[in-house]
């Protein structure tokens, strides 16, 4: 008997562990390997990314939907989501968010009328994009024209950040709020060596 409640104790232990673990990685943080080219040069493919799940709220394990609310997800943010049209777990930035009108030319966008520009700097077409500065490129193309578009309330235009060779929101459309995960911190691991690039 004394024997079976040790091995219950250890049980129920071992448990507990589980949960907390599945817990954390569910709300606070997890890790993600990038599977493609489609937010290159910002990103490269088999990249490690930290990724902050309580960045715009927290949620339970086997509960959709965020149980407490934070921040949202704001313009330039590279945020991890499921693909609305085949449940995929996606990395992508935020580009428009609801309340915006968006149009997207070339791979360049327009947002609320005004033009967002790429620059070249360093050799590198860069774009601005709310408190983001980040690597684009138009190396492939810009990708398919979309808009104009109103983004209504709790949905995102996400885009990659290689316009010309990303599957994003011009092709699956928008992405409700809910099925963003969490955002991007930063590249913890590259070509297996550690790093730390924040995003």
């Amino acid at each position: 008997m004394r024997r079976l409640n040790l091995l219950s104790r250890e049980l129920v232990t071992i448990l507990m562990a589980i949960a907390i673990v599945a817990t954390a990685r569910t709300s606070l943080a997890d890790h993600y390997v990038v599977p493609s080219e489609s937010m290159e040069p910002t990103v490269l493919p088999r990249d490690h990314i930290v990724v902050d799940k309580l960045a715009y709220g927290l949620r339970f394990p086997l509960m959709d939907g965020f149980v407490v609310r934070l921040a949202e997800p704001a313009r330039g943010d590279v945020v991890v989501l499921t693909s609305p049209d085949d449940g995929i777990v996606l990395l992508k930035r935020v580009v428009a968010i609801p309340g915006d009108r968006v149009t997207v030319v070339d791979g360049q966008l327009e947002l609320n009328g005004l033009h967002v520009p790429i620059t070249r700097r360093d050799h590198q077409a860069r774009e601005s994009l709310g408190k983001s500065d980040h690597p684009v490129s138009l190396d492939s193309g810009g990708g398919p024209p979309l808009g104009p578009l109103l983004i209504p309330r709790d949905q995102f235009l996400v885009m990659g950040d290689n316009r010309g060779n990303s599957r994003d929101g011009r092709f699956f459309g928008l992405v409700p709020r809910a099925s963003i995960f969490g955002r991007a911190a930063g590249v913890f691991l590259r070509q297996g060596a550690p790093v730390w690039i924040g995003l």
